[in-house]
């Protein structure tokens, strides 16, 4: 019976482990966004989504400051079901550009730093990348939620205990043995 009683324990540990979320993007917000809206149809026809509010992750670029606000270019990368930005590169379909208005000094968007971006959909911007034009989408943020190193270490976060099961044998008169149970 106390073992029985143990597993239930674990049982429901996991499954609420599972089931609970970090809410990223804002109640407010989350019946304004589009969902239906893909990174792909916006690259494609961005004055067609003008106004649209998207949910768009990537990883900073770089981010420079603007008279009215910050800019900040970004390799778009697809949004697990957490709304994190997966870290597959290979995977991308493009660069974006998301507009702060407020202030954002830009030393503190890192280079590399995930971000998942609720924002609205502006016209595009044509700026050179290297020695070529390149097109932007841009999005007005809204909302923005940037993935420390820590939170961010796995694209599928996973609960952070292990259980471990071991025997052993005695090698007293009579004989012996065991079994444990660790964690």
């Amino acid at each position: 019976m106390r073992l029985t009683s143990f597993n239930l324990w674990w049982a429901v540990l996991i499954l609420a482990t599972a089931c609970s979320s970090q809410r990223v993007i804002p109640e407010e917000l989350e019946p304004l966004v589009d969902r239906a809206v893909s990174f792909r149809e916006v690259v494609a026809a961005p004055d067609s989504y003008q106004g649209k509010i998207v949910i768009f992750g990537g990883e900073v670029l770089k981010a420079k400051r603007l008279k009215n606000g910050t800019q900040i270019e970004l390799l778009q990368l697809l949004l697990d079901k957490g709304e994190r930005p997966i870290p597959d590169r290979q995977q991308s379909q493009g660069r974006f550009l998301a507009i702060q208005h407020e202030f954002l000094d830009p030393a503190t968007i890192a280079e590399g730093t995930t971000i998942t971006i609720v924002g609205e959909v502006s016209r595009a911007k044509t700026e050179y990348l290297d020695d070529v034009e390149y097109r932007y989408p841009v999005l007005i943020v809204k909302y923005l939620h940037t993935w420390s190193a820590q939170s961010y270490g796995s694209a599928y976060p996973r609960p952070r205990f292990s259980i471990g099961v071991g025997g052993g044998t005695g090698g007293r008169i009579g004989g012996g043995g065991g079994l444990g149970i660790g964690f």
